[in-house]
């Protein structure tokens, strides 16, 4: 029996950022599935929603991907796709798989043999990479760094060094209630010569990307807590 495809769709960063956010093919493939892969069911029938599904809500069969059901069988996550129907993949927020906990459902859908199809949409990591001005040809995104302080400072010296010797961007995130205290300590444990690039609320109407050194940010006074932000050190 031939498998189904299962399509990765990606999703709005930010609120009232649907058209920024959905291309027409985008529009074409959600109402030709009727089966999802959701990280959180609510969220992902409202962007359903938004781009403009025809099919009724209730027709909708939607697999939770949940943090609360990540260690089950992945067997009924594939039914649909072992029998040969097309399925959806959706993240929380933007690309599924990129710093995403469906990575795991590409990995098995591999494995399986199934066709894996990803869809264009919005990346925060590259979309914060390309308006940061920095090295687009080699770069690392390290996720989160450290949430002790002492751990913290000592991996924000690393990627500093790294930045400097291989001329490489370093990427990072946090959570969004600790954005302002990693930002200190950027200030604080970095040269003045290092450059920072600060990417917060990507694609959203209050959108903030901003280029300088560190010792031009010590000057600046911005809030960061609870924004969706992008962190990007560099050394030219």
């Amino acid at each position: 029996m031939q498998k189904g495809t299962l399509f990765l769709i990606p999703v709005p960063l930010a609120e009232n950022a649907a058209h920024k956010s959905f291309t027409a093919y985008l529009g074409e493939t959600i109402n030709i599935l009727t089966t999802y892969i959701v990280e959180n069911e609510k969220t992902a029938r409202k962007f359903l929603k938004e781009a403009g599904i025809k099919t009724a809500q209730q027709d909708l069969v939607i697999h939770d991907y949940g943090k609360h059901n990540r260690n089950d069988s992945m067997v009924p996550y594939f039914k649909e796709l072992m029998t040969g129907k097309d399925v959806g993949l959706m993240s929380e927020a933007g690309c599924p798989g990129v710093a995403d906990p469906g990575a795991d459902i590409v990995s098995e859908a591999h494995k399986r043999g199934i066709k894996v199809v990803p869809l264009v949409g919005p990346s925060s990591i590259l979309l914060a990479l390309m308006a940061s001005g920095f090295n687009g040809q080699s770069f690392t995104f390290n996720g989160y760094l450290p949430i002790d302080k002492i751990e913290r400072i000592k991996r924000i010296k690393e990627l500093e060094l790294i930045a400097q010797q291989k001329k490489q961007t370093q990427i990072f995130i946090e959570t969004p209630f600790r954005n302002n205290h990693l930002f200190e300590d950027i200030l604080k444990n970095t040269a003045a010569q290092t450059l920072l690039c600060v990417a917060c609320n990507i694609t959203a109407e209050e959108e903030y990307i901003k280029t300088m050194s560190v010792g031009q940010w010590k000057q600046e006074r911005i809030d960061l807590h609870k924004k969706p932000t992008i962190f990007l050190l560099y050394r030219s």
